[in-house]
């Protein structure tokens, strides 16, 4: 397929104008080939996937790596002239021929992205997304459960080995939202729009007692419930040319959980 032309459909989902104004989706390493072919998807571009492609002898069989979040997250110059380890990923991947293009809070918040994705996984039903919050999708349980029970059941659809629980709102739940990755300042938008519980990642002490002030409830999940990127993009680029080769590589892996 013409690079153009999947990009173009690409951009009808996930415009650059749904990104975050901090955020650098797009073209980050190298220059587009004429047609791709060959995909690979991963949530980040690092070390490990250079060297998978290079163990793999990959170097000309791959047209386009596609990641979330963006390999270079600010200032080009500066973070190539402060950052060692990535000035030599991006001339490596120069010297490669292969380009990285970055689909991030624009993938997040466009139709059939991640955060629709995680709600179809979650199982709920009438989903939509919220009104004061668009990128966190929200909807109905199969079934009313309790908060743990719906905590367990949580972790078991979305394939996370961990969570943690805030639970300081209602003791069961029949409806929830989610923000996949680190949206968990959505909370309060969660809790304004009646969904018993609220799901993202990454929340900082203060916002724990943030959420424990409002008597509300939270699970906290591991940034790495975005793998699901992967699945869906995969699915979506196959939609446009089911010939084209899409492989995923699924090189990051949940933090070990040490308890007492």
């Amino acid at each position: 397929m013409k690079t153009k032309a999947l990009l173009r459909k690409l951009s009808t989902f996930f415009p650059k104008k749904l990104a975050e104004a901090y955020d650098y989706p797009g073209l980050q390493v190298g220059k587009l080939k004429e047609d791709t072919n060959n995909v690979l998807l991963c949530l980040d571009f690092d070390e490990d996937v250079l060297n998978y492609i290079l163990n793999n002898k990959l170097e000309s069989q791959i047209d386009l790596i596609i990641t979330h979040h963006p390999f270079i997250f600010g200032n080009k110059k500066d973070i190539l002239a402060n950052d060692n380890n990535k000035n030599y990923l991006y001339h490596k991947m120069e010297e490669l021929n292969i380009p990285i293009y970055s689909f991030h809070t624009n993938f997040d918040s466009g139709k059939n992205g991640m955060n629709d994705a995680l709600v179809e996984k979650l199982g709920l039903i009438n989903t939509h997304r919220l009104i004061s919050e668009p990128m966190a999708c929200g909807g109905e349980l199969p079934h009313e459960m309790d908060i743990k029970e719906f905590a367990k059941y949580a972790l078991e659809k979305l394939n996370v080995d961990y969570g943690l629980l805030l639970n300081y709102g209602n003791k069961t739940v029949k409806s929830a939202a989610i923000i996949g990755g680190g949206g968990w300042r959505g909370f309060k938008a969660a809790q304004l729009e009646s969904y018993d519980i609220f799901i993202s990642g990454d929340i900082p002490h203060h916002g724990r007692r943030d959420v424990v002030a409002n008597k509300y409830n939270y699970l906290d999940l591991p940034h790495e419930v975005e793998n699901i990127f992967m699945e869906q993009m995969k699915k979506i680029l196959l939609s446009f040319d089911n010939s084209i080769n899409v492989s995923c590589l699924y090189q990051e892996q949940f933090p070990e959980v040490i308890c007492k």
